[in-house]
């Protein structure tokens, strides 16, 4: 076993192509699950979702002061990228042993699961405008952490993978430089999760506070 270990290469498009159609089953499951809560779940996370839009549109300048005051800030930062960094780390942990990559695929699939039922209930209840909500409020960090999660589940199955030709193939070589190499993939991709949390913080503060309001007309 030689040569580093390489985030792409035309041997993973394959790979890539299944976390791929798992992460967007995921994404068609969570819509779907939508139609599977009860009218008293629906009316409470409609309930969380009208006040979480009041607190952003519904008191003109004082409410969007309020919001940028409870998002802004050293610790707001913190906690949008423990949130979005956990997903690289605990996908880099299981890519350290085979009986892991199971696991990363059913994060893969939990992930389109999440964003699938978020844009599904906001299109759902307020139709166009909830899809404008969505596309403000849900796509633009996800365009950037959904390819680094898809990312660092194939570098982390494909090093995996590496372990079993290792190990249970008795093939010689050192994991040495592929798992440097490995580690320096997922740490690239915690700070790419850092930028994604700069953005959430300063920024989509403002486009919730622009969107917030035609959902307010529309309730």
């Amino acid at each position: 076993m030689t040569g580093a270990f390489r985030v792409y290469t035309k041997d993973l498009l394959p790979l890539y192509l299944f976390v791929c159609i798992l992460f967007v089953m995921g994404v068609v499951f969570g819509a779907l699950l939508v139609n599977a809560l009860t009218l008293q779940q629906k009316h409470d996370v409609g309930q969380y979702v009208n006040t979480f839009l009041a607190g952003i549109g519904g008191e003109g300048e004082a409410g969007g002061e309020a919001v940028r005051s409870t998002v802004s800030g050293a610790g707001a930062v913190w906690d949008a990228f423990g949130a979005h960094a956990r997903w690289v780390f605990f996908i880099w942990i299981l890519g350290l042993s085979v009986v892991g990559v199971p696991l990363i695929l059913l994060l893969d699939f939990l992930k389109g699961v999440l964003i699938g039922f978020t844009v599904g209930y906001l299109a759902g209840q307020w139709s166009w405008d909830g899809i404008v909500f969505a596309i403000v409020s849900v796509a633009p960090q996800n365009l950037v952490v959904v390819p680094a999660i898809i990312v660092a589940s194939v570098a982390s199955i494909s090093f995996s993978l590496l372990l079993v030709r290792s190990r249970l193939l008795h093939r010689t070589g050192t994991v040495k430089q592929p798992l440097a190499s490995f580690s320096l993939t997922a740490l690239l991709l915690t700070g790419l999760m850092l930028a994604v949390s700069l953005f959430e913080v300063y920024v989509s503060p403002g486009l919730l506070e622009w969107a917030a309001p035609m959902l307010l007309e529309a309730v």
